[in-house]
């Protein structure tokens, strides 16, 4: 198969061969290898026995190897980090190394941060506009930039697309396989995280089934920031042994650790800080396919409306998915950015937005994602009051939809299609 470009690449093109070591992280399946292949010279892949164990026995193997270096899955061997980091010390010439990890080291190993010689950066599931269905004419950069970009264009993307898009997830590796395979690789996907990928990790899972129902509960917990409690609770109902409180934990973190949990913090304004906002995540997993397939619900269920979800008193199921690839999406394009992206609840729960994007110069983009293709003036009515709130601050407010027109309404809102929206 042929590599696809990926937003991450013109990054890479452009800062790699100033950079001495770049890790790329994120979660089994999203790229990282294929796209870290494309500028190395010599590749040492340590989920390969035979090359860990070479590796291990001479870590300055790393240095002899002709560069740029691939060192992939480097947390299988975390002293190859520290190897590297010094190599950097001693040589802090650009494009000589890329490590490409999909967990972070495991529980009492002790590495170096590698600030200042490592440069850390996400690649998450493929954006919307990099699956090649349409091509965007809104950037998020040109509405961060605050001078408030015509709006326009249409989108050929129906909603029966948007759920297939879902269902079919952004992983490279998954999405083009036929339904039935997508399904069965998708299942899989997840019975390795609970079986392999832990394991390997470090993580010993004593009762893979109790975890396998909370990754399920955080799954029907997508785009809410449902307590943790009710999270155990919709995993455990009717049940009497339920986990410890400190397995649950465990759980969390170490599903953070391997990239399959992505929430979304709150978001906190380091200027004219708004009052009573909540610092509670919003939970989402690395992609809406796997929340879909926990939960068991297939293309003409969503459409139908079926789902149950934990601690949501509004919206559907196929909503609460919408936002979800929303979400992932705008991540990407808030990375190229060099943004931050959280979301923004009150206390009270009486206002509530999305996405908020957050440039470097501190300028905002609010984002709400609705699963319709009309906007009225309820529907942005959050939006119009963070603009009271925070005044010029707030470059611009966006409703993404699944409609066909981008345009701006009369009161300056951004409507955009997801399909339309780009980095």
């Amino acid at each position: 198969m042929s590599y696809e470009r990926r937003i991450i690449d013109d990054f890479l093109d452009e800062l790699f061969p100033h950079l001495a070591a770049v890790s790329l992280e994120g979660a089994k399946g999203v790229g990282k290898t294929a796209t870290a292949s494309q500028r190395a010279k010599t590749i040492l892949s340590l989920n390969v026995p035979e090359q860990r164990e070479v590796l291990a026995a001479n870590l300055d193997r790393v240095t002899e190897v002709p560069p740029p270096v691939l060192i992939d899955e480097w947390q299988l061997e975390p002293p190859v980090w520290d190897r590297v980091r010094r190599a950097v010390d001693e040589d802090s010439t650009g494009g000589q190394f890329l490590l490409a990890g999909s967990a972070g080291v495991g529980p009492g190993v002790r590495i170096h941060s590698g600030a200042g010689r490592i440069v850390s950066i996400r690649l998450r599931p493929l954006a919307f506009s990099e699956r090649g269905l349409s091509e965007p004419t809104v950037s998020l950069r040109g509405l961060l930039d605050g001078g408030r970009p015509d709006i326009d264009g249409h989108s050929p993307v129906s909603l029966g697309d948007y759920v297939e898009e879902i269902l079919r997830s952004g992983f490279p590796g998954i999405r083009p396989l036929p339904e039935r395979a997508r399904t069965v690789q998708l299942d899989s996907y997840i019975a390795r995280i609970v079986q392999r990928e832990l394991p390997e990790n470090g993580i010993a899972v004593r009762r893979p089934e109790a975890l396998t129902a909370w990754l399920t509960a955080y799954g029907a917990a997508t785009a809410t920031d449902a307590a943790y409690t009710k999270i155990l609770d919709a995993a455990t109902a009717g049940e009497q042994d339920k986990p410890a409180r400190a397995t649950v934990d465990a759980y969390r973190e170490h599903l953070t650790r391997i990239f399959v949990l992505d929430p979304i913090p709150g978001w906190i304004p380091v200027f004219n800080p708004l009052k009573r906002l909540t610092r509670s995540p919003k939970h989402h997993l690395v992609d809406p396919a796997l929340a879909a397939r926990l939960v068991k619900v297939g293309k003409d269920g969503l459409l139908r409306g079926e789902g149950d979800r934990v601690a949501a008193s509004t919206g559907t199921w196929l909503g609460a998915l919408f936002e979800s690839l929303t979400a992932q999406s705008v991540r990407v394009y808030a990375d190229a950015s060099d943004a931050q992206t959280g979301h923004l609840r009150t206390k009270d729960s009486t206002r509530e937005i999305d996405l908020i994007v957050e440039g470097g110069d501190r300028q905002v983009v609010a984002i709400e994602a609705k699963l319709a293709a009309t906007v009225s003036d309820h529907d942005v009515r959050h939006l119009n009051w963070l603009q009271r709130q925070i005044g010029d601050r707030l470059s611009d407010r966006v409703i993404v939809t699944t409609g066909e027109y981008a345009y701006r309404r009369t009161d300056g809102v951004a409507v955009v299609p997801l399909a339309l929206l780009g980095p």
